[in-house]
Parts: structure tokens; C-alpha cells; sequence
């Protein structure tokens, strides 16, 4: 009885935790790299919150490049606007756009140095496989200068990066 007891507790523990750690196509959404955050908590972030799809009337596509550019690597919008950033990967390789301020970017690239295998699924990032899209619906609510990179190991620290202008209203 103890031992089932136990086995039931590890096994609710396990399947109730929401940290992933595998940098990988698994986890990520599907193999075309649809939108993979249908049941995302809106926690609100310094550079905005999850934005409904039906609020977007517009969408970017940025293309992530295997010379470790974003095209394009500025994005103007306006306070309040939900927008869908589409992310193309033309390259041969795994690719990912996370939204953020510079400082959360540059801790997260740190984490990301240590811990290459983390695997991330929050709405303000897409990881996409090579030749695949994903996209990213996010409502930039506060104004400011954000940033985007792709924090994969050697990516960021190669310069690829790019900010988000978000004009007050």
C-alpha cells in the first residue's frame, strides 16, 4: 500500500511539473511549427502579454538564417497593436525568435549557455525546424524598446538579434 501511495505521488509530481529540459523538434509544436501555445497562461511581461489570434491585423514574417540574421531585425509597432510574428527558417538548422527586454535575453542566452539542452515553450518564443515556420501572437501593451534574438548556443553570441520599437499610442 505504502509503495503505491508512493509511486502515485512521484508520478503526479512528475506529470504535474511545467519545466521541460530538451532543446529539440519535441515539445515545440508540430513538424510544420504551428502556433504550439493554445493553452498558454497571459502572464503579463515588461514587453507585452499573449495576444489573441482574432485580435491580429497584422502580420511580420521575420526569416532566421543560418548566417545568424534576423530579416527583418527591426520591428515597429504601436502601443496596444496584437501582432503576429511569423518566423520563417530558411536554414539548414534549428532556429528560434524569444521576445524580451536586452536583460532578460542576456540571462536567459547565459542559461541557455549552461544548459544547451533546456527546452522552452512560453508564448513570446517559437522554435523552428529547419525549412518550417512558427509563429508568435503577442499584444505589445507597453511602450519601450524591446528585443528578439535566438538564444540557441552560438546563435546570440554570433549577433543574431534584433529589436522591437513599440510607439506609445
Amino acid at each position: 500500500m505504502r509503495i503505491t501511495t508512493f509511486l502515485i505521488a512521484i508520478s503526479s509530481a512528475l506529470t504535474s511539473t511545467s519545466t521541460a529540459f530538451a532543446h529539440g523538434p519535441q515539445g515545440h509544436g508540430s513538424a510544420a511549427g504551428s502556433a504550439h501555445h493554445a493553452s498558454a497562461v497571459r502572464e503579463q511581461k515588461d514587453w507585452g502579454i499573449a495576444g489573441e489570434a482574432s485580435a491580429v491585423r497584422r502580420t511580420i514574417t521575420v526569416r532566421m538564417t543560418d548566417d545568424m540574421k534576423f530579416a527583418p531585425a527591426t520591428i515597429t509597432v504601436t502601443e496596444g497593436e496584437t501582432l503576429r510574428i511569423r518566423a520563417v527558417n530558411a536554414g539548414q538548422v534549428l532556429h528560434e525568435i524569444v521576445l524580451g527586454t536586452q536583460a532578460e535575453l542576456d540571462a536567459h542566452a547565459e542559461l541557455m549557455r549552461k544548459h544547451p539542452n533546456m527546452e522552452h515553450d512560453e508564448p513570446y518564443m517559437a522554435h523552428v525546424e529547419a525549412g518550417q515556420r512558427g509563429d508568435i501572437v503577442w499584444q505589445f501593451n507597453r511602450p519601450g524598446t524591446f528585443a528578439f534574438a535566438c538564444l540557441i548556443p552560438g546563435h546570440y553570441e554570433a549577433g543574431m538579434r534584433g529589436t522591437i520599437t513599440v510607439r506609445p499610442r
